[in-house]
């Protein structure tokens, strides 16, 4: 079977499609010129073009894709005005008549609205669906495994001789995808190199939202010394450890995502090991919902399982079956609970009665060796949103904020991280952080010049990197207080503000109250980043 495309080159095909598309429709005179006249005026051809890279990659003009196709696959012509909820709240409106026509022309003078006024909390809540449904789009297709031998031949190669192994267990392929996570595993493996010791890391054949059980558990991807060998099956995996010579081991367990206590407990045991490191990079021990957010919306605090709150929460059903999986792992492993912040753990203990040896807190990162400032640019107070626009992460916070102060002069609007759907037309840096260049943030920011990052997760961030990055950029943070660590550490270092809640955000930057943040008022100390090793720094 061949590869999939490449992102790129799929933005090639359908960049392809769409100016086909548009010079059909321009020679058929599918372009009204009087719908043209009536939508010009209030269409945002910069939203437009931001939402829909491939109309931007074909070079076409927005508004005219948007007369001719856009309106009818749902695109929407600003962020004021959304097609599919017009729709929706107006069934007498025709499915041949464009909505944003309809509603320049009558709806508006009708009092009827151009989108729904209900919050993005809504929106996600509104297409929310069941676990059910999204274990079964996870489903495997079938696999072949690789052949038990290949495995057995890969480990005969030993950079230590076979007298020390660690065995790591996480939720994907760490050489092969970006995070946080994949990076603070990445920087094990290459401290463990370093030292020496073979390191053997399990992933799920596929990336899988919740725990498996045994009944419905799959492949093992397993990468070798930083080499990936393939997928292989859990009994062979254990078969070939069992039969490799004693040595000293052990083991960190980063994400059990996709994994079930059946088949990677019959793996540690092969391997001899009896004791190990679990780490707290999120609270998936303790429910389903490892962001611990009621149906994706609002922090839940890990209530009591029995709680309303659980029975209301998407999470709540498969929240026992999360703990089970777990609880067996604990219970047969003599296991170190290892916290990248004191506010994690707190939590964690509270909320789980998990047998555990002992717990520890071990940051990723802390700031060090303080530099001093560089000049400071004058102008508007440039305000940042660094990395992935997701709504977990406060993305429609960010959004809302540009939306009521889009025109402000006071305010410039910064997006730093790997691209995506923009909600209007901001500054936007591509910047991604790797393993061989892990302060590719912080460089961001100061050499950006920005004043103020939005780190405010729906959330509670067991760490956050981006905090710190911020931080040690001289970038003051603004954060609420149910974001975990982010509101610990600027409660403890000064690093900026935690606002109680979101009007409190919005008043903020009303009142212009947020320019008292700028770098001339604060002239900020720069640090850099230590970063850590995780469990080769422990064993």
């Amino acid at each position: 079977m061949p590869p999939p495309p490449s992102p790129s080159a799929r933005l090639r095909s359908l960049a392809g499609r769409v100016r086909r598309r548009l010079a059909w429709a321009t020679r058929t005179t599918v372009i009204a010129d009087d719908s043209g006249r009536i939508v010009a005026p209030h269409f945002d051809a910069a939203f437009y073009r931001a939402r829909n890279p491939d109309v931007t990659a074909a070079g076409v003009d927005p508004l005219a894709h948007f007369l001719a196709y856009g309106w009818k696959e749902g695109r929407d012509p600003s962020p004021d005005f959304s097609i599919e909820a017009y729709r929706e709240m107006n069934p007498d409106v025709g499915e041949d008549l464009n909505p944003f026509v309809h509603y320049i022309t009558i709806g508006r003078a009708q009092g009827r609205s151009g989108k729904r006024e209900l919050g993005f909390r809504y929106e996600i809540i509104a297409k929310l669906g069941t676990m059910e449904d999204r274990v079964a789009a996870y489903r495997d297709a079938p696999r072949k495994a690789a052949p038990a031998a290949d495995l057995e031949r890969a480990l005969a190669t030993s950079r230590c001789g076979g007298r020390e192994l660690h065995l790591s267990v996480s939720h994907d392929n760490y050489a092969e995808n970006i995070g946080g996570v994949q990076l603070c595993i990445l920087r094990e493996a290459r401290a463990l190199a370093d030292k020496s010791v073979d390191h053997l890391h399990l992933f799920p054949a596929r990336v899988y939202p919740m725990l498996r059980t045994g009944r419905d558990a799959g492949l093992i991807g397993v990468i070798w010394n930083g080499a990936t060998l393939g997928l292989f099956e859990p009994a062979a995996i254990a078969e070939v450890l069992a039969a490799r010579p004693s040595a000293r081991t052990t083991l960190a367990l980063h994400n059990m995502l996709g994994h079930s206590a059946d088949d990677i407990l019959p793996i540690v045991q092969a391997a001899g090991i009896k004791a190990g490191f679990y780490w707290l990079h999120d609270f998936g021990s303790v429910c389903a919902g490892f962001h611990l957010m009621r149906n994706d919306v609002a922090d839940c605090a890990a209530p009591p399982a029995d709680s309303p709150a659980c029975a209301i929460c998407v999470y709540g059903p498969w929240r026992a079956l999360h703990v089970a999986e777990h609880r067996r792992l604990f219970e047969a492993l003599d296991l170190t609970v290892v916290a990248p912040s004191q506010v994690t753990l707190d939590l964690w203990k509270r909320a789980s009665d998990l047998p555990h040896k002992t717990a520890l807190v071990r940051p990723h990162a802390t700031l060090a060796r303080p530099r001093p400032a560089g000049a400071v640019a004058t102008g508007p107070l440039r305000v940042a949103f660094v990395g992935v626009g997701a709504a977990h992460k406060g993305w429609p916070l960010f959004e809302t904020l540009i939306a009521q102060l889009r025109d402000d002069p006071r305010y410039a609007f910064v997006h730093l991280g790997r691209a995506g759907p923009q909600p209007l037309a901001i500054e936007h840096h591509e910047v991604t952080v790797t393993a061989d260049r892990p302060s590719a943030m912080r460089d961001a920011l100061e050499a950006h010049a920005i004043d103020v990052a939005l780190v405010w997760p729906l959330c509670r961030e067991t760490f956050s990197f981006t905090a710190y990055e911020a931080a040690a950029a001289g970038v003051a943070v603004l954060t609420h207080p149910d974001s975990g660590n982010v509101a610990a550490f600027v409660a403890d270092t000064g690093h900026g503000q935690v606002l109680p809640d979101e009007a409190a955000l919005f008043a903020l930057f009303e009142a212009g109250e947020a320019l008292k943040l700028s770098r001339a008022a604060r002239a900020p100390q720069l640090y850099d980043l230590d970063f850590g090793a995780l469990t080769a720094e422990l064993r």
